[in-house]
């Protein structure tokens, strides 16, 4: 990579634009003091991307612009432009010529601009690193800057040498990766943060979660009970229903006999005489008398009790309460009902009626005058119904030798009656049946709307399953199980499940992510350390491998200096007490490295650069940064006036050196040495007129050598 050009325009005293072509090893910049020559070596520091002004002999940006004079006007920016040959593509571009060019407004505002383009500071920095033209400026030795090297700190000396030796790039690369494993750590610490700030709500909704796990193994068995339990119950309806189905033929039967008693009535009606009529009028009044005298029965049983229980209430013995009396009369006469018992039916009801008449109704001698009555009453009735018994019988006999003919029919008739009375009594029992069936069906069907409900599917009750037989109760007793566990079920609470297991879903995947990011920084925050260790191992290796070929050539360029003597540098660690105490209370140390230089000259004693005279210390400087531009070549190199101090025997052992460096990097000289000038292909001569303005005059080298005599 060779410099073309450099093209100033608006720049301090080139108010004009003005250009430089470097088409030479060496070219000199010559010019009376005040010239502006100077303003040369600078353009070339500002459009590398110097930020101290002072460096630049200015205080602002806007220092650097043309301010006009009484002929030219003040510009309203500066600019400066540097042309490269990148044909071997030392610069990482895929461009033969390259541009750079830096621009200041009066603003303050700067731009940098690569082949046209606005780029950052920053990518001209790393794109100049790699061809070796650092941030430090060590190719760029102005007048009073000679002695920079020797004065600087020891961590300053440092970074030029860690500059000229080109390990800028591995520096950029190790203070991106410092900054970009901070930025790691604190987005680790943030996401870090998140995570516990979500930890409680994760865990709420993990015990909601498990409330809701467990309800739906809940639901599951409830699921499973109430298949069984409708299951089941299907089946029996099925079966009773089936059943009832059965007493249509009880109907019928019941319609046959229907229509059968009707049929024999109406034949028995014909067959029908007097006698017939006679008898039946006997039975009748026989039957009519029968009542009378069950009735004066019940009636004389009453009054007999009510008497007993005078006599009690009378009597030394506990009486009975007429409350007791009455349910134990009622219990009787439930248990005598159906029974064809009349007479305790009847006593029992009597014994009811009068027991319900308050306990004072009657008194003893009134209960006992109607006991006469109605024994008399009972007594006549007896013999009434022995006397028409007595003339039934006779009366039969005589009609059963006439109506022979009519039994078969009044037997028929008869079974036929009790057989209705039969099927009466089973059809009230299939009507009580069938109501209390309609009942559990209507239960069944809620039950089944519950379930789908309550666990949001209808349970499979239609499968065919056998089960064995079994009393109703157990049923009963599946149904109260599952009652119980459906309150359970809704204490458990699954109306808001859905949202609570979408939220807790919606959660666990931000924790995970989060854990996943957190992976992923701590991936790769390893790798920026593993990438940090290794550059700085890197750059540890490559510097002490440089500061060696360094130390040989300085001790060379010393000796050639001085004729004699030597010099050498040294790595040092310095130790630094950081501001402030760290967390244990203890005072925080920082270790730093740094280049100590020892000198010793020949027949002297002086050891330290403390002791060196003006001039020695000059030739010890350019010793260095010859040494270090021998190393690591930087593309060109600008020293401005760095030649003012010496004598005519090291001005041309300086020049002998300038040749020698000319081999591997292109030289700017800016001087008043005619030694040094002899030594320049191309001179350029730069004076500025009453105007102010800087103006640039090239000579060739014949004219050269007649300018310098």
């Amino acid at each position: 990579m060779r410099l073309l050009s450099i093209e100033l325009s608006g720049f301090k005293s080139f108010a004009k634009k003005t250009t430089l072509e470097f088409g030479s090893a060496i070219t000199s910049v010559v010019g009376p003091n005040g010239s502006g020559k100077s303003n040369v070596a600078e353009s070339f520091r500002f459009v590398l991307g110097e930020q101290s002004m002072k460096s630049m002999r200015g205080k602002r940006g806007e220092d650097m612009i043309w301010n006009g004079s009484g002929s030219v006007p003040r510009a309203g920016r500066a600019g400066v432009k540097l042309v490269f040959d990148n044909t071997d593509r030392a610069l990482n571009l895929d461009f033969d010529e390259v541009a750079i060019e830096r621009v200041v407004h009066r603003d303050g505002n700067n731009e940098y601009l690569l082949n046209g383009s606005q780029v950052r500071l920053r990518d001209i920095s790393e794109l100049l690193s790699r061809a070796n033209i650092g941030a430090s400026g060590h190719h760029i030795i102005s007048q009073g800057e000679a002695d920079r090297a020797l004065s600087a700190s020891s961590r300053e000396r440092r970074e030029m040498l860690e500059d000229a030796l080109g390990l800028t790039t591995y520096l950029y690369k190790r203070e991106e990766a410092e900054k970009k494993l901070e930025k790691t750590a604190e987005n680790m610490r943030e996401v870090e943060s998140l995570r516990r700030e979500l930890s409680p709500h994760l865990k709420f909704l993990n015990a909601q979660v498990k409330k809701i796990e467990d309800a739906h193994v809940l639901r599951e068995e409830l699921f499973e009970r109430y298949t069984d339990y409708l299951s089941r119950e299907h089946i029996y309806l099925r079966l009773a229903r089936a059943e009832l189905g059965e007493g249509k033929e009880l109907e019928d039967e019941h319609t046959t006999l229907d229509h059968r008693i009707t049929q024999l009535r109406k034949e028995l009606e014909k067959k029908h005489d007097a006698g017939s009529d006679e008898l039946m009028a006997l039975e009748r009044e026989g039957r009519e008398t029968a009542h009378a005298r069950e009735a004066a029965v019940r009636e004389l049983g009453g009054i007999e009790g009510e008497l007993r229980a005078l006599e009690r209430m009378q009597g030394d013995g506990p009486a009975l309460p007429a409350r007791e009396a009455r349910d134990f009369a009622e219990s009787i006469l439930s248990l005598a009902e159906g029974s064809k018992i009349s007479e305790l039916i009847s006593l029992a009801r009597s014994f009811i009626q009068k027991l319900s008449v308050s306990s004072g109704v009657h008194s003893r001698a009134e209960l006992l005058e109607k006991k006469q009555v109605l024994e008399s009453q009972l007594k006549d009735l007896q013999e009434k119904e022995e006397h028409v018994a007595g003339e039934v019988s006779v009366l039969r006999k005589k009609i059963e030798g006439e109506k022979d003919a009519s039994r078969e029919a009044e037997r028929e008739l008869f079974a036929a009656m009790a057989r209705r009375s039969e099927l009466e009594g089973a059809r009230m029992a299939l009507r009580a049946r069938e109501d209390a069936l309609k009942l559990e069906e209507e239960r069944f069907k809620e039950e089944l709307r519950e379930a789908a409900i309550l666990l949001e599917r209808v349970p499979d009750y239609e499968q065919e399953t056998m089960f064995e037989d079994e009393p109703r109760s157990a049923q009963e007793e599946r149904r109260r199980k599952l009652e119980r566990q459906k309150i359970r079920l809704e204490e458990a609470g699954l109306g808001n499940s859905a949202e609570i297991l979408k939220e807790h879903q919606e959660t666990t995947e931000r924790d995970q992510f989060l854990l996943r990011e957190l992976a992923d920084l701590e991936t790769s925050a390893q790798s920026l350390r593993l990438l940090i260790e290794d550059l700085t191992a890197t750059l540890e290796e490559r510097f002490v491998g440089g500061v060696e070929k360094i130390n040989a050539e300085f001790d060379a360029f010393f000796k050639l200096m001085f004729g004699g003597g030597s010099a050498s540098l040294q790595v040092v660690k310095e130790t630094k007490l950081r501001r402030g105490v760290s967390e244990e209370g203890s005072e925080d140390m920082d270790v730093e490295e740094g280049v100590e230089i020892s000198v010793t000259l020949p027949h002297k004693r002086i050891k330290g650069l403390h002791m060196l005279s003006g001039g020695e210390r000059a030739l010890t400087s350019i010793a260095l940064i010859f040494a270090m531009s021998q190393v690591n070549p930087p593309p060109f190199l600008i020293l401005d006036e760095t030649d003012a101090a010496l004598d005519e025997a090291n001005s041309r052992r300086y020049g002998d050196m300038i040749e020698t460096l000319a081999k591997k990097s292109q030289l700017i000289l800016i001087t008043h040495n005619r030694e040094t000038m002899s030594r320049a292909s191309v001179l350029y001569g730069v004076t500025m007129g009453s105007d102010g303005v800087s103006k640039l005059l090239s000579v060739k080298f014949e004219e050269a050598v007649a300018v310098a005599k």
